[in-house]
């Protein structure tokens, strides 16, 4: 039956590393050292350099102690093999659990490398043992036997992430482009679909985006303000009109402070040095908070502008440049750059957060669900990008609160300029640590509208720009 069929399987499976276990214990001690790994490994004619059964011990090893015990080598080798089993079926195009040249030429193809059928024939002989110029899950399994599997590319083809969402912080680590997207010129597509759907998804949410500003500024213990009634205040005092205010200049900054951002982490990534198509995620989180930070300092002008747009009462300005000539006049160039310290500090909590929470629900997804393919379908890729966003924004909250009180305060002549840190005093003596999360209702009530509007504009705005579909 059955059951019996699966023990057979399980305790053929133990005999098979068990054996390998003790082909590998080179100095027979029970346990893997790297010396052992690179040993044992040689000699069954699997050469690993040094940098690989490093990150292999790593991966394994649960006490810490530098090598791997035989339960921490089974339980590593088990993991291994469902990402490489997830591949293998990605691979696997005819589903008959043998992979051939064409299938590897067609994978390959659709993650942007080209490469010809006498190639592909050259790959397969690599791995094939008796001759069939076909690879079976055996086959494929030794061949790629006790080799980190970080950054399957067919997974990271998938799970895209950053160009679908805006939720009105443009914080996120920017997304990888394959060769043929570079080449091709898909990637300013991407990033052009990308700003048209979060200038359509800011629009619609802005009155909610506004109304967390004024919460953020205006609101305390006495002046408590609450969704519906600072909706009504706004209408009262400007009409229906008032309540899109700031977000001209939101819809404006998308465009160059996406290009940038883009710019510099192409930059960055050139800099780091690295030889990998793909960045490992602390490479990522670094080039993606220095790309951040270079693209928030270049654009942060329009950022006062915004809050202060957003804050303005009826007829105080005539547009953009009759606020940006005012704060000019009557405050100097150094206003524009209030609230600028507390800004890039939120930067590393947020893309940090978001990437990591992200990852971890990710590689939750592909070791729970994933079965035949990587591809998680779009209900799952919104609620783990939606998710993430909200832990990343939940994190930098109290840096952005403080941030934009910096923006909005107006300088009066005489007046003690307010600092990052007496702001952060300030409001817990007054308030409570829950002063710091004003207008943290407003903020996530746009966050699923935001996501949900931002995907289908994107994915409308793809096929317009005949981008092909990943």
């Amino acid at each position: 039956g059955p059951c019996g069929r699966s023990l057979c399987e399980a305790s053929e499976q133990d005999r098979r590393l068990r054996a390998l276990f003790q082909k590998l214990d080179v100095n027979r001690d029970g346990a893997l050292c790297i010396h052992d790994l690179a040993v044992g490994l040689g000699r069954l004619g699997l050469h690993r350099t040094e940098l690989d059964l490093l990150k292999i011990v790593k991966a394994g090893d649960k006490d810490l102690d530098g090598q791997l015990d035989f339960e921490e080598f089974v339980h590593y080798l088990q993991d291994h093999e469902k990402k490489l089993r997830l591949v293998f079926k990605s691979l696997d195009k005819k589903n008959d659990g043998r992979i051939d040249a064409q299938e590897i030429v067609q994978s390959l193809r659709d993650l942007g490398v080209k490469i010809s059928e006498q190639q592909a024939e050259k790959i397969l002989k690599s791995m094939d043992k008796n001759g069939t110029m076909t690879i079976d899950w055996n086959e494929w399994r030794d061949y790629h036997l006790l080799h980190p599997v970080e950054n399957i590319p067919e997974i990271i083809l998938y799970w895209k992430h950053s160009t679908i969402f805006d939720v009105g912080e443009n914080l996120t680590v920017p997304d990888e482009f394959t060769v043929e997207e570079r080449q091709t010129g898909m990637w300013w597509r991407h990033l052009v679909a990308g700003g048209g759907a979060g200038a359509v998804s800011r629009t619609c949410t802005a009155p909610l985006d506004r109304l967390k500003v004024l919460m953020q500024v205006h609101a305390s213990r006495s002046n408590n303000m609450c969704i519906v009634g600072g909706f009504t205040q706004m209408i009262r005092e400007g009409g229906p009109r008032s309540l899109w205010r700031g977000n001209g200049i939101n819809v404006l900054k998308i465009a160059p402070e996406s290009a940038i951002k883009f710019m510099a982490y192409e930059q960055i990534k050139r800099f780091i040095g690295t030889d990998q198509e793909m960045l490992r995620i602390h490479e990522r989180l670094v080039a993606g908070s220095l790309a951040g930070a270079i693209a928030q300092s270049s654009i942060y002008p329009m950022e006062v502008l915004k809050t202060r747009m957003a804050l303005r009462k009826t007829g105080q300005y005539s547009g953009m440049l009759d606020c940006a000539k005012n704060i000019l006049l009557k405050e100097g160039m150094a206003a524009f750059y209030k609230g600028y310290i507390p800004n890039m500090l939120g930067i590393i909590p947020y893309a940090g957060i978001d990437l990591a929470v992200y990852e971890t629900l990710k590689n939750t997804w592909l070791q729970r669900y994933a079965v035949n393919s990587a591809d998680p379908g779009v209900f799952v890729l919104l609620a783990c990008g939606t998710i993430s966003s909200t832990c990343g924004q939940l994190a930098s909250y109290p840096l952005a609160l403080v941030r934009t009180r910096m923006q909005a305060q107006a300088s009066v002549e005489g007046a003690p300029e307010v600092t990052m840190r007496g702001l952060f005093k300030h409001i817990l003596k007054t308030e409570g640590a829950f002063g710091l999360y004003r207008g943290l209702a407003p903020n996530f009530m746009k966050v699923i509208p935001a996501v949900s509007i931002s995907y289908v504009v994107y994915e409308n705005l793809k096929m317009t720009l005949g981008v092909q579909s990943r």
